[in-house]
């Protein structure tokens, strides 16, 4: 071999192709073979492993010779070596020559780092399962591909974990341990039966703080993205459903540890009952075995998936989430409700649209920039525009950019807040869409369409608001009562809290709103129902359900309605209403009583 190849100094390129290294650097030859004058020639074979021996660039020395496994294909380099053998070729990435792992280069001896670690102190042997010689092998007498196969078939044995063939992995990449050496699994101590269950926060909580886990960082990928199918499992269980018993041990101790203790102290914090620690440590357990990789970091999608087998999923998100766990990785339901309602239209159409959507979400860091759009006017813009862009499928427009001027008066309605509203939206998406670039001009652009309508404000039922009032329900009571005697908006009566009443007095922002009497009387029956009815919660808001007890978010806007019977808006223009016609339309009281700006409050002025 020359000095240049053993001092692995890089050849220069040919300096007709200039893409293949020159064929000799001693004696010099500034040419490849395929540029040679009166070429192209053959190259020669390698003279290290005879790779190219007779024209054939796959074959080369036996195995017992060179210690190399049949790899990727290898072609003349320089200096009478092949890209295989020459120091300076590019470092091909191949299989280890023990454990067939797939990612290593000559540069580490074609061997992970697992099996350098092996070679160096264990002796050389033959493997008594897979029967491949003169290999690293552990007093078992195994193989590194052999043992290696327990980790992904916990509690097995090593002969059973081997037969139905071997599994593969990628090289140098860190699995944490699961099991002691030699294969015995490791086990979460779990509290003796001996133990008293009212017990359990104490005695078990404290777990978490001396408990260390850091989330894999190198994730291992999936080579097919292949939905699990989750409901299979319950039709093997033959009816015996989910049982905390059956379900295998999590692949990782250490994690299904610390996740444990979280359980049990976000539990501690937040009042949970027992049955409710018991659902989640186990759909917990579940969501451990989803893993591709033992010990990464949690999505909260595949965690909403346990839905479709009876689990919960809201606890476990919140637990994990709180320890730090957690990728919320969840697509917000919005995308969904534009997809669904573009389905019908053409595809550059369907296109366009997107784009409008991706910047209203999202906004956009580059001129023109624009901030993000709240969901809720997004989802008004495009339910306005879509019957004028539906229609104009329908008429064959498969694109917005062959609408003009013309095609947007023809779809506007003649008058009203149908014009007002479809207006809005396609001004919307067509002003965007033209400062994109997206449209060469902008058919709405001199198209006036007016403004909204306002609807002026009726008063309500007073027969409904009675039986609301003098219901049996304290939750319904109690609601009444707040938005019909002060007027408070929905958002006010979900986001109140405890420390809001003090003295009998309500805090809401810079306002002090002194409660009526019947308003004290329904908000007490409501504070002791409550406070008999969740005991133990955390959550600091006033109102309460089934589905925020154990939690700390408040109650959803629709279970106002549901509770009450009639929405909140309702009852609070019927107070406002009464408010104006009592003090003749004394537009600084009701600003000060009911938080309005001056134009609002003139809206229940009478003319």
């Amino acid at each position: 071999m020359s000095e240049e190849a053993k001092s692995g100094g890089k050849p220069k390129t040919c300096n007709v192709c200039r893409q293949r290294p020159v064929a000799w650097t001693r004696p010099r030859v500034d040419y490849c073979y395929a540029c040679l004058p009166g070429g192209p020639f053959p190259p020669p074979a390698c003279s290290r492993c005879d790779a190219g021996k007779g024209g054939d660039w796959t074959s080369g020395r036996p195995i017992q010779q060179i210690g190399l496994e049949d790899m990727l294909p290898v072609e003349y380099y320089s200096q009478g070596l092949c890209t295989r053998c020459h120091p300076a070729a590019p470092q091909q990435i191949e299989s280890c020559r023990d454990c067939h792992a797939w990612g290593v280069i000559r540069k580490y001896k074609w061997l992970c780092w697992r099996c350098h670690s092996w070679r160096a102190r264990l002796p050389k042997g033959d493997c008594r399962i897979c029967d491949r010689r003169e290999l690293a092998v552990n007093p078992d007498r195994v193989c590194n591909l052999c043992d290696r196969q327990m980790s992904i078939n916990l509690g097995a044995t090593i002969e059973d974990a081997n037969l139905g063939g071997q599994q593969l992995f990628f090289a140098n990449m860190p699995w944490q341990p699961t099991r002691i050496r030699w294969g015995n699994v490791r086990r979460v101590d779990k509290p003796s039966p001996k133990d008293n269950p009212r017990n359990l926060h104490s005695t078990r909580a404290s777990r978490l703080g001396s408990i260390e886990f850091y989330p894999v960082e190198n994730v291992q990928l999936a080579l097919l993205d292949m939905p699990r199918d989750l409901t299979s499992w319950l039709t093997r269980s033959q009816g015996r459903g989910l049982d905390a018993n059956r379900l295998p041990d999590a692949p990782n101790e250490q994690m299904a540890a610390f996740l444990d203790a979280a359980v049990l102290d976000h539990a501690r914090r937040h009042g949970w009952p027992r049955s409710t620690i018991f659902r989640t440590q186990r759909s917990m357990r579940v969501l451990q075995l989803m893993q591709d990789t033992p010990g990464a970091i949690l999505h909260a999608s595949d965690a909403v998936r346990l839905q479709e087998i009876g689990l919960t999923a809201l606890p476990v998100i919140d637990v994990a989430t709180a320890a730090g766990v957690m990728l919320d990785d969840r697509q917000p339901a919005i995308h969904a409700y534009v997809e669904a309602t573009i389905t019908d239209l053409p595809d550059p159409m369907r296109a366009e649209v997107r784009e409008w959507f991706d910047v209203m979400i999202n906004g956009s860091t580059t001129p023109p920039r624009r901030k993000p759009r709240d969901q809720q006017t997004i989802r008004l813009y495009l339910r306005w525009a879509m019957p004028a862009l539906t229609a104009w499928a329908e008429q064959g427009h498969s694109s917005l950019r062959e609408i003009t001027t013309s095609d947007v008066r023809a779809v506007l309605p003649a008058s009203g807040n149908p014009r007002s509203t479809m207006g809005a939206g396609l001004r919307s998406i067509l002003t965007l869409l033209k400062a994109r670039k997206v449209l060469f001009v902008n058919p709405i652009a001199r198209i006036q369409t007016g403004s909204h309508e306002r609807r002026d404000p009726l008063p309500a039922q007073a027969e409904k608001i009675r039986e609301s009032l003098l219901s049996p329900d304290p939750a319904c009571a109690a609601l009444t009562a707040l938005a019909t005697f002060h007027g408070l908006r929905a958002g006010e009566l979900r986001n109140m809290q405890l420390t809001d009443l003090i003295d009998g007095r309500l805090h809401l922002g810079r306002r002090r709103i002194l409660l009526a009497e019947p308003v004290r009387v329904r908000i007490n029956a409501w504070l002791d129902y409550r406070n008999k009815r969740w005991p133990t919660t955390g959550n600091p808001h006033v109102f309460l359900n089934h589905r925020n007890s154990t939690r700390t978010v408040p109650v959803g806007g629709r279970w106002l309605t549901l509770a009450t019977g009639i929405p909140v808006h309702v009852m609070r223009e019927d107070r406002i209403l009464h408010e104006a016609r009592a003090t003749g339309g004394d537009v600084r009281r009701i600003c000060d009583l009911f938080g309005l700006t001056v134009e609002a409050a003139l809206r229940y002025l009478p003319d």
